[in-house]
């Protein structure tokens, strides 16, 4: 029995001394293997190179009137930002829109983050660019709350009006002489837009009542932008917006038409030519000159206006889009007859330009420039004619 059980005993005592080493022998291998890892992410990861701001440049162009849409707002890396302004100013383009989100430089009232605007707003000045900032995006704080209220981010009534009004003070106060103009929201006349409750021209309209003044405290001469409405043919009623003639229309009925110092349009072609006649049941890229005639009716002919969208897609996965070569035939056509024909319009802002990331489906085939910064054939052929 004690043979047996110093038997027991001497196994067991070896087994303990193995596993001993073998959790030693592990600890040494994942130590190992974590400072390869280590080096492989320095090799594989470089640190990022300090981005500067470079000396100021020069957009040249023959073409003042060529504006693109940039989507920089959630280009975290310094170096894409600059390197995506460039591209801006070499194709031949003097004006970009870029959307600033509320939410993003107000998270919490009264307490402001600019550093993001900053560095877009400082490149795209280096670059020579004039900036349109489109406002939008409402923090968490400055929307409704209670049992069985949510809310989405664009979610805006009358309580969140004066809050928007302070943040425009900021913004504009902030980008004083930096920032050209701004767009006092964006297509109030879909329900997506608004938050998903039904439109409200009447409360598009107190939302300008309660901005405008704001941003003329901050700088007197910045251009505050109304309208900003996507072209759409819904009824009235419909659960999904409005028709943009119809509701700028009940904008001017609201008494919209002090608060606002230009109209913003946004004017697809779809799969329309750029030159292809305008009516009230077509969607086409002139079409603006529909909203220029309500603009007209109402005693607004000195007020301009910018296109802040516009554009065609050539992807072969859209039933709205065209072929490559017509999207760049229709493309610079619609810059061509604007500049000719249109001398009530600053500018034509094409959607849009680059995407930080791609979006894996056809809205990818809106860019002028993929993520990896090569530029699509349209680019080029834009380049082409606007710096000649």
């Amino acid at each position: 029995m004690t043979r047996r059980f110093t038997f027991y005993v001497s196994r067991l005592t070896f087994y303990v001394s193995r596993f001993t080493q073998y959790v030693l022998a592990s600890r040494r291998l994942t130590l190992r293997l974590f400072i390869v890892l280590v080096f492989l992410w320095a090799v594989e990861s470089p640190p990022q190179p300090i981005v500067s701001v470079p000396p100021r440049q020069e957009v040249h162009t023959a073409h003042p009137i060529v504006g693109v849409h940039t989507r920089l707002t959630d280009e975290v890396e310094p170096w894409k930002v600059r390197k995506t302004l460039e591209l801006v100013r070499e194709m031949g383009s003097p004006w970009i829109v870029e959307f600033f989100p509320w939410a993003y430089s107000e998270p919490n009232k009264g307490e402001f983050q600019w550093d993001h605007a900053d560095l877009i707003v400082e490149h795209a000045r280096a670059q020579g660019l004039t900036v349109i900032a489109r406002i939008g995006l409402v923090p968490e704080w400055a929307r409704p709350h209670g049992p069985g209220h949510e809310t989405t981010w664009n979610y805006i009534d009358e309580s969140g009006y004066d809050d928007l009004g302070d943040f425009v003070y900021e913004f504009v106060r902030h980008f004083r002489g930096r920032v050209h103009a701004i767009i006092a929201w964006n297509e109030p006349n879909l329900t997506f837009e608004w938050g998903f409750r039904p439109v409200d021209p009447q409360g598009y309209a107190d939302l300008l009542r309660a901005v405008y003044p704001r941003a003329k405290q901050a700088d007197p001469n910045m251009i505050v932008l109304g309208g900003a409405l996507a072209p759409t043919l819904e009824p009235d009623p419909s659960p999904n917006g409005m028709n943009d003639l119809a509701f700028l229309q009940k904008m001017y009925d609201a008494g919209a038409a002090p608060y606002f110092d230009a109209l913003a349009a946004h004017s697809y072609g779809l799969q329309s030519p750029a030159d292809e006649l305008p009516a009230p049941d077509r969607l086409n890229f002139r079409r603006v000159e529909l909203a220029r005639e309500v603009m007209v009716r109402n005693g607004d002919a000195a007020k301009p206006i910018y296109v802040t969208e516009a554009g065609w897609n050539d992807s072969p996965r859209w039933n709205q889009s065209v072929r490559p070569a017509p999207r760049i035939d229709y493309t610079l056509a619609a810059y061509q007859w604007a500049e000719e024909h249109w001398p009530w319009c600053k500018v034509v802002a094409m959607w849009a330009f680059r995407y930080p990331a791609a979006m894996n489906s056809y809205h990818d085939n809106f860019v002028f420039v993929g993520v990896d910064f090569q530029p699509r054939p349209i680019y080029t052929r834009i380049q082409q004619w606007a710096t000649r």
